[in-house]
C-alpha cells in the first residue's frame, strides 16, 4: 500500500477536494463535501478518542464508519445522510484509485434510500403569465425600472428551464442558430452542455433585452463574449443579484404567496418542466431539455401531473352524484 497511510486524516481530505476541484464543482457542492467529511471525522475522532489532525485513514474500519454514521443520522434528515455517505464513498473510491487504501469501507455502512426531490412549480394556472405582465410594466415605483431586462431573465428561465447557475453563465454568442432554428447553448450542470431550443416569441424577448442594453451601455456592451445578463450598471449579474432580482419580480407582481418555499427562482425552472409534462412531452424529453443526470429526475414531472389530473377529475362534481347509485360491494 501507498506510504500516505499514516497520512492524516485532515490532509488526505483536502488532497480529495483538490482533486474533486477539476470538475468545477459549484462552491456550495465543495462546501458541503468539506463539511460533510469532516462531520463524520469528528465523531470518529471523539469515539477514538483522538485529535481530529492526529487521525489516519487505516482508524477508519468499516465497524467505526458504521458507528460513526449511525451517530452522524441520528439528528439528521434522510437526505441530508444520503448525501454524506455518497460524498464519504467517493473520498474512499479516490483513495483506493489512488493507492492509498485496499478497499473502500462504505459498502459496509447502511444509508438511507435517497428520495427525489419533488418539483416545486409556480401555484396558479395563470401565475406565469401574471408574473411576465407585471415585469414587462414600467413600474414607477422602481428606482431604474428596465423591463426589458427583467422579462428576458423571467421569460429564458420559464421557457428554457436553466438553472440559476446556467443563467449566469451565459454569455450573449450563447443565443445562435438561424430563424426558425434558434437555439442556447447552455453549460450545464457537472460539466454536461446541451442545446435547447427557443421559440420565435422567447427570441424577440431576448433580442429586445439586448437591443435596450446596448441603447444604455453602447453597443460595446453586447460584445459576443459579454455576459449574457447584467446589473444596472451594465456587470454581469451574479448570484445575490439575480435571485434578489427574481424576488422583485415576484412581490411587484403580488404572487409571493403563489411561490414554493425553498424554491423561489428554481420554481420558474419546475415550472417549466411541469408545463412540458402537462402538454404531454415525455421523461426522455424532459430530460434533454432539463440536462438531467438521471430519467428518474424527469420522471418525478409527470408522476407530479397525473396526480393533479387525478385530483382534477375527483373534484369533477359529477363523481359525487354517483354516490349511493350502487351499493357497497
Amino acid at each position: 500500500m501507498h506510504d500516505k497511510q499514516d497520512e492524516s486524516l485532515v490532509v488526505l481530505i483536502e488532497e480529495f477536494l483538490t482533486a474533486r476541484a477539476t470538475r468545477k464543482p459549484s462552491p456550495h457542492t465543495l462546501a458541503a463535501y468539506r463539511r460533510d467529511l469532516h462531520a463524520v471525522a469528528a465523531l470518529v475522532a471523539e469515539a477514538t478518542p483522538l485529535p481530529l489532525d492526529a487521525l489516519s485513514i487505516t482508524d477508519l474500519s468499516p465497524r467505526v464508519m458504521r458507528a460513526a454514521f449511525a451517530r452522524f443520522a441520528a439528528p439528521r434528515a434522510p437526505a441530508s445522510v444520503h448525501r454524506a455517505w455518497s460524498t464519504w464513498n467517493s473520498f474512499f473510491t479516490f483513495l483506493v484509485a489512488d493507492g492509498i487504501v485496499a478497499g473502500n469501507p462504505m459498502p459496509a455502512v447502511g444509508r438511507p434510500r435517497a428520495l427525489l426531490p419533488q418539483p416545486k412549480p409556480l401555484r396558479g394556472a395563470d401565475t406565469p403569465e401574471v408574473l411576465l405582465a407585471s415585469a414587462a410594466r414600467d413600474d414607477g415605483r422602481q428606482r431604474d425600472p428596465w423591463p426589458e431586462r427583467d422579462v428576458a431573465v423571467l421569460a429564458v428561465a420559464l421557457c428554457a428551464g436553466l438553472r440559476l447557475s446556467e443563467l449566469l453563465a451565459l454569455r450573449v454568442d450563447s443565443l445562435g442558430g438561424r430563424p426558425g432554428e434558434r437555439r442556447v447553448q447552455v453549460a450545464g450542470k457537472g460539466g454536461r452542455p446541451r442545446v435547447v431550443p427557443i421559440e420565435a416569441d422567447l427570441d424577440r424577448v431576448l433580442r429586445d433585452y439586448l437591443d435596450s442594453r446596448a441603447r444604455r451601455f453602447g453597443s460595446r456592451s453586447v460584445r459576443p463574449d459579454s455576459a449574457f445578463l447584467v446589473d444596472r450598471r451594465g456587470e454581469p449579474l451574479r448570484r445575490g443579484g439575480l435571485q434578489y432580482l427574481v424576488e422583485s419580480c415576484y412581490r411587484r407582481a403580488g404572487i409571493g404567496d403563489r411561490v414554493p418555499r425553498g424554491a423561489r427562482l428554481h420554481a420558474l425552472r419546475h415550472t417549466f418542466a411541469t408545463r412540458l409534462a402537462e402538454d404531454g412531452a415525455s421523461a426522455a424529453e424532459i430530460m434533454r431539455l432539463l440536462g438531467h443526470a438521471s430519467l428518474a429526475s424527469s420522471q418525478t414531472y409527470i408522476e407530479v401531473t397525473a396526480g393533479q389530473q387525478r385530483d382534477a377529475v375527483r373534484a369533477n362534481r359529477t363523481n359525487r352524484a354517483l354516490a349511493g347509485l350502487v351499493p357497497p360491494g
